[in-house]
């Protein structure tokens, strides 16, 4: 904790610093807000005349000459219409300080050198001192809106990593070198699997031939792996009437984040943003006993969320999405617990199988909800309180390392959040398990019991494998884009050395294996076979089968793996026995 607060005390005083710098440099600027982030901070900025990364140097080097003279921060406190006089000429602080409720709380400023701000504290007590020359860096201008608000003025926001040492600083950089290698977007263009079209939307991915086969390879992994599990596969639609989600509670605290109502013969539609509604209405259909529960509903869904322009990150926050979804009725508290943990048990097989660890890759969060709000979770403490309990039991019991993590909750009940980490370290969460009380109430989800009378269902909402896109996204970075061979978009590629001498068997090895569904390309280019590997292995392709004179006579081949393993005068029968024990096995 103390390293923890030293830290962050570091970070912001640099940003303090920063802004003092750029003031001084560029004084028809405005300073609005400077927070602390997971590598820094960063300042936002409203510049009379645009600058640019190359402009950062000149920022930094006046950063360190300011930081020499820079002894200690010291604090007043000023009243509000102190406070509004100081910052007459700056609309942004102005508006913040108009936000303060308590017209006779004391507003704090602080100063150190020539530079004072608006600030709330924790500094370092001497930046001279504290704060080494060599361990901070200006690292890039962005735009940014005000406040985030697409409807507000857009800002020049300058970041800046920081820490400690000279030694922490120079090592992120290496991490984050390693880490844009494999940035999803980056390997995603390379690697010709999914593009974005301003045309189409943003936010709006277009999967192409490669992209889709690993798409609908994952869909049939997880499909069939949930039919065997006892999960009944539906279809329901992408659009319904807004009293669906009206009825269900989810229009009035998600409207926000879903796409407008469309008007259709004098009724609203809205495309979805979750499934949970449409199921509960095929269960609807019909009365239902004790004995056929639990009954598992799963869909691959497509949803459709209206996130802000500058939260879209690539495959990881989009606009449109297709959810490994379920919602499985249960006849009560008991057997909702087991549910839950056989989620777990899937979720677990699923990370298995894609080569993540727990506690490494992945870890578990129990997300509760918080009973002083009732305008963001559901009035019933008791009910909160068992539906906790059961989730903490199940973790306990799994013997599963956890945090928990107040008022994070869905309105409707707790869940187990499955967090996984990307390639920078930063958390998302990648599936979820959730604990419904309430939906089985405003839907009327009853069941006949053993002596004949209807009682209420419990309800676990789960995503086995989350948004494919999602998934998508830490697997390519996770891979570096080297899929395993089930799920590569090309399996093998067969490399004749002459077109002239080899294409023929080169082709009746290509046919061989894609007649036996191998996905399989062949080189027919006059390009030399040097070259022809060199690309093969940039498309990060599994197998290259090379053909020349040796293996035309003898009806063979030489393989080379990409983790370097070569085989050389396989048969082709030999090789494609290899290839799918490989697959069966999903290594």
């Amino acid at each position: 904790m103390e390293t923890s607060e030293k830290l962050h005390n570091l970070r912001h005083s640099l940003a303090h610093l920063m802004a003092a710098a750029v003031i001084e440099m560029y004084p028809d600027t405005k300073a609005t807000i400077g927070p602390v982030i997971e590598d820094g901070f960063y300042y936002d900025f409203e510049f009379k005349s645009p600058i640019s990364d190359k402009d950062l140097p000149k920022i930094e080097k006046k950063m360190r000459e300011i930081l020499k003279t820079w002894k200690e921060f010291t604090h007043e406190e000023k009243t509000q219409k102190e406070a509004l006089k100081y910052f007459e000429n700056n609309e942004y602080k102005t508006e913040l300080i108009n936000e303060i409720e308590n017209k006779d709380e004391k507003i704090t400023f602080y100063t150190c050198g020539n530079f004072t701000d608006l600030c709330r504290g924790g500094h370092v007590e001497n930046p001279s001192k504290e704060i080494k020359p060599d361990s901070f860096k200006l690292d890039r201008v962005a735009g940014a809106y005000w406040r985030g608000d697409e409807k507000n003025k857009m800002l020049t926001r300058i970041y800046g990593l920081a820490f400690e040492t000279k030694e922490e600083l120079e090592n992120y950089l290496k991490l984050r070198e390693e880490a844009e290698k494999r940035d999803h977007r980056k390997l995603g263009k390379d690697l010709g699997l999914f593009i974005f079209s301003d045309v189409i939307g943003k936010g709006l991915p277009l999967w192409t031939e490669k992209g889709t086969i690993i798409r609908r390879e994952l869909e049939r992994f997880i499909v069939d792996e949930e039919i065997k599990r006892g999960y009944k596969h539906v279809c329901t639609p992408d659009i319904a009437k807004i009293e669906l989600y009206k009825k269900s509670g989810h229009y009035p605290y998600y409207k926000d984040s879903m796409y407008a109502p469309i008007k259709i013969d004098e009724e609203e539609f809205m495309l979805r943003p979750m499934a949970c509604p449409h199921h509960f209405e095929l269960y609807l259909n019909k009365p239902h006993s004790y004995k056929e529960l639990p009954i598992r509903i799963a869909e691959l869904a497509k949803l459709y969320r209206y996130e802000q322009s500058g939260e879209l990150t690539g495959l990881m926050r989009v606009r449109s999405f297709c959810l490994a979804d379920a919602h499985i009725i249960c006849t009560g508290p008991k057997q909702a617990g087991e549910e839950v943990n056989s989620a777990l048990d899937l979720i677990e097989y699923i990370a298995n199988v894609f080569g993540l660890k727990m506690g490494q890759n992945y870890g578990y969060r129990l997300s509760l909800g918080d009973r002083t709000n009732s305008e963001k979770y559901y009035k019933n403490d008791k009910a909160w309180d068992e539906a906790e309990a059961i989730l903490r039991q199940v973790l306990k019991e799994r013997k599963a390392s956890f945090v928990e993590a107040p008022a994070e909750a869905a309105f409707y009940g707790p869940k187990i959040d499955i967090q996984m980490k990307n390639i920078r370290g930063k958390e998302e969460t990648a599936f979820t398990v959730q604990y419904d009380f309430v939906m089985p109430e405003r839907f009327n989800l009853n069941y006949i019991d053993k002596e004949g009378n209807e009682k209420r269902t419990i309800v676990v909402h789960r995503s086995s494998i989350g948004a494919i896109e999602r998934v998508m996204a830490f697997l390519i970075e996770h891979y570096a884009g080297a899929f395993p061979l089930w799920l590569s978009p090309v399996q093998a590629k067969v490399l004749p050395i002459s077109t002239d001498k080899h294409l023929e068997f080169a082709g009746t090895v290509s046919k061989l294996l894609k007649d036996a569904g191998i996905r399989v390309e062949l080189d027919e280019s006059n390009e030399s076979l040097g070259k022809k590997i060199r690309d093969a292995k940039m498309q990060k392709i599994p197998y290259l089968v090379v053909i020349g004179d040796k293996e035309k006579e003898s009806n063979t081949m030489t393989v080379e793996g990409r983790n370097n393993e070569k085989l050389e005068g396989i048969t082709p029968a030999d090789f494609l026995a290899k290839l799918k024990k490989e697959i069966e096995d999903k290594k």
